[in-house]
C-alpha cells in the first residue's frame, strides 16, 4: 500500500542528507578570515554614501506596489487573451469581465494620479 511512496520518501532522505552534508562541509572546510575589508559594505562597487538604515519616502514603496498592481495586471492579461482566443461561444462574457478589469484598474489610476502618488519631488 505505501509501496509507490518510497521512492519519494528516499527522494527526500537523499535531499535532506545532501543539504545537511554540502552546509556541514563547507562549514568545517571554510577558510574564514574576517578583515575590515570583507567586513565593509559593498555597493556594486561604489563607495558606500550614507548610512545603510536610513529612512526611505513612503512615496517610494507606494510606487513600488503601484509597480507590482499594473504588473499583475499585465499578467492577468495574456492569459485572458489566449482563453479569449480560444472560446468563442463566451466571448462576449469574456470581453465584459476584461473591460470591467480595466475600468477598476482605470479609476485605480485616476484616483493615485490625482493624489499625487506619481509625482516624484
Amino acid at each position: 500500500m505505501l509501496q509507490p511512496y518510497i521512492p519519494i520518501l528516499l527522494l527526500l532522505v537523499f535531499v535532506v542528507a545532501n543539504a545537511a552534508l554540502i552546509i556541514g562541509a563547507s562549514t568545517l572546510l571554510s577558510a574564514y578570515r574576517p578583515t575590515a575589508v570583507k567586513r565593509a559594505a559593498y555597493e556594486s562597487g561604489m563607495p558606500v554614501i550614507g548610512d545603510a538604515r536610513e529612512r526611505f519616502s513612503v512615496k517610494f514603496y507606494l510606487v513600488a506596489m503601484l509597480f507590482i498592481v499594473f504588473d499583475i495586471e499585465t499578467v492577468y492579461m495574456i492569459p485572458w487573451a489566449v482563453a479569449f482566443q480560444q472560446m468563442k461561444e463566451l466571448g462576449g462574457v469574456l470581453l465584459l469581465e476584461m473591460l470591467t478589469f480595466v475600468v477598476v484598474l482605470g479609476v485605480g489610476y485616476v484616483y493615485i494620479w490625482k493624489r499625487g502618488a506619481l509625482q516624484w519631488d
